[in-house]
């Protein structure tokens, strides 16, 4: 059987401190073009993929002329910072040698947990992908304060993997996948090869940490696993430096160990909004709007909206109603109540000259809208 991969359209890719920095010996110029190539290759084929890469502080190290890494948190942001220079200055030029542009993405924990940054977040990523841009995204290590820590980029990558509705999250690391047991000291430990993500006794089996040069151990990919699979992303955790590793997943081969998400991605999102039993506010829409949202799946334009009720924010789930004012949909706003109430009835045409900017054409962009 094929793995979750090889159907995948979007996949976010995380690689390791020990893949990218030639064991922390700064940033290796072979291995990053290895991942470009690679890179080229699915995006040739009409995959859409975001690159969470560690090795900012290994390459920042090297450049200081440090030998160990510090204890010392504003010298691990200094390090961060002079090294994100030179890790993301060679993604840049090896994936450009294949024909593909790049951006830098810094993203925080906080970014993700406010609605409104999480919602700026997600149009910035979707758009580039549909640009046929690759974002190479880090850990904004240089003003954080505590997120500098043990298997971060792990979390950052399933927390990205929901951000942009990822089908498959690929962990790539220095280990072949999760085992029954520590193989350094079981010789009977078997290699997991396909498991339920968020399954309790994974994490009993996982534990110890990775390498010396990353932060990481297998029981943070664990539970980045079932972090992604809470938004129905599948998660394939293998071992980094297999030959063309991510050809070969997208090819349908089974490398590694695959932890399967139990709900469907999308039916992961609606059912997210749907337990939303408080919300701030709602939407009253004309029946012409109303007939695009249950008929034709459409989003949610201000021109068919002929009331706002309640005070939100964007980034708010909010309630949208018929002109009877039951219940249709729900989603997320991506305007204010107080600015809702400005565009309601105009075209999105409109939108910059009475609020002076547009965040997006619609209230509800109809991936962020689900039927009730």
């Amino acid at each position: 059987m094929n793995g979750v991969v090889a159907t995948a359209r979007r996949i976010v890719v995380k690689v390791g401190s020990s893949l990218v920095t030639n064991e922390g010996r700064g940033a290796d110029a072979e291995a990053i073009g290895n991942w470009s190539r690679q890179l080229a290759a699915l995006a040739r084929r009409g995959r859409e993929v975001v690159m969470v890469s560690s090795g900012a502080v290994a390459e920042g190290m090297k450049r200081l002329g440090w030998a160990a890494r510090p204890k010392e948190l504003h010298e691990q942001q200094a390090a961060a910072a002079v090294g994100q220079m030179g890790l993301v200055q060679m993604y840049e030029s090896s994936l450009a040698r294949h024909g593909l542009q790049s951006a830098q993405v810094l993203l925080t924990h906080a970014d993700l947990a406010d609605r409104e940054r999480y919602l700026n977040a997600r149009s910035t990523l979707l758009t580039l992908l549909a640009l046929k841009v690759v974002p190479v995204i880090n850990e904004n290590d240089t003003v954080v304060n505590d997120e500098i820590k043990f298997g971060d980029n792990d979390t950052l990558g399933a927390l990205v993997a929901n951000l942009v509705d990822a089908d498959a999250y690929v962990i790539l690391t220095d280990q072949r996948g999760l085992y029954s047991a520590d193989p350094r000291r079981d010789p009977a430990a078997r290699l997991v090869e396909e498991a339920a993500a968020g399954d309790p006794a994974l994490e009993a089996m996982a534990g110890g940490a990775g390498s010396g040069i990353g932060r990481g151990g297998m029981l943070t990919k664990v539970l980045a696993a079932r972090r992604a699979a809470g938004s129905g992303t599948s998660t394939v955790i293998a071992w980094g430096r297999e030959a063309d590793v991510l050809l070969r997943l997208a090819a349908g081969e089974r490398i590694g160990t695959q932890l399967n998400a139990a709900t469907a991605k999308l039916a992961a999102r609606k059912q997210w909004m749907l337990d939303h039993l408080q919300l701030r506010g709602s939407v009253t829409v004309d029946s012409g709007a109303t007939a695009k949202l249950r008929d034709e799946g459409k989003s949610l334009l201000p021109i068919g909206i002929t009331e706002v009720q309640g005070e939100f924010a964007r980034g708010d789930v909010i309630a949208v109603r018929n002109p009877e004012g039951a219940e249709i949909a729900r989603g997320l706003a991506n305007y204010s109540s107080a600015e809702a109430r400005l565009v309601a009835r105009r075209p999105s045409s409109q939108i910059e000259a009475l609020l002076g900017y547009a965040n997006e054409p619609e209230m509800i962009h109809r991936t962020n809208l689900v039927l009730v």
